[in-house]
């Protein structure tokens, strides 16, 4: 059974940055694509940012500039480094990893963004 487990959401004001960490609950390389998404109350479900086995990354065009992805194979992690945050990016942040036959999802984190 896989598990990720997030962590590092809280409250933030405007222009303040967090990191979200996703820990794996074994070796990241079974993944061929981990994600960041998020959902907002009243709000569907969006992908924030994503990156592959490879490295190669991609990003929503709202965090663009803002956000980055990365992954430390080593100790089966992901981060998302949040920067110059804006009281919009405020929602549930869910960890994902996909193998070729299944989808795995964390519980999610809560990010505020508020004065």
């Amino acid at each position: 059974q896989v598990q990720l487990v997030e962590s590092g959401g809280g409250l933030v004001q405007p222009g303040g940055s967090l990191r979200l960490s996703c820990v794996t609950s074994g070796s990241i390389s079974r993944f061929y694509s981990m994600a960041w998404y998020r959902q907002a109350p009243g709000k569907q479900r969006e992908l924030v940012a994503s990156i592959t086995s490879g490295s190669y990354t991609n990003y929503a065009e709202s965090v663009k500039g803002r956000f980055t992805i990365s992954r430390n194979n080593a100790k089966n992690t992901v981060f998302l480094q949040m920067n110059i945050l804006r009281p919009e990016d405020t929602a549930v942040y869910y960890c994902n990893a996909r193998e070729v036959s299944e989808v795995h999802w964390g519980q999610g984190t809560q990010v505020t963004v508020s004065s």
